[in-house]
């Protein structure tokens, strides 16, 4: 049984930052890409930003710049540091654990982030 538990979530200023992270439990495959996804009140959930086994990144056009996605394979971990947050940055903030094609993937509970204006 493979679980993902996130944490850092949390309500914070415009202009401020936060850091998630997330901890992958259980057996899974490797490689394997892990990632944040959103999804604001009433919205679609939408990538935010992937990194690969290997560290390749991937951000959604409106994080770029200010948000910054890493892993520890040896932890198998994944964070997301988030600065410069804006209240469109707004959402639940899920963590994603998938081969590289999708043939499987796990999602976290979601941890809320909420920047006031």
């Amino acid at each position: 049984q493979v679980q993902l538990v996130e944490s850092g979530g949390g309500l914070v200023q415009a202009g401020g930052s936060l850091r998630l992270s997330c901890v992958a439990s259980g057996s899974f495959f490797s490689p394997n890409d892990m990632g944040w996804y959103r999804q604001p009140p009433g919205k679609p959930r939408d990538l935010v930003a992937t990194v690969t086994s290997g560290g390749r990144t991937n951000y959604a056009d409106s994080v770029k710049g200010r948000f910054t996605i890493s892993r520890d394979n040896a932890r198998n971990t994944v964070y997301l540091q988030m600065n410069s947050l804006k209240p469109e940055d707004t959402a639940v903030y899920y963590c994603n654990l998938r081969s590289p094609t999708w043939a499987w993937g796990y999602w976290g509970q979601g941890t809320q982030v909420t920047v006031s204006s």
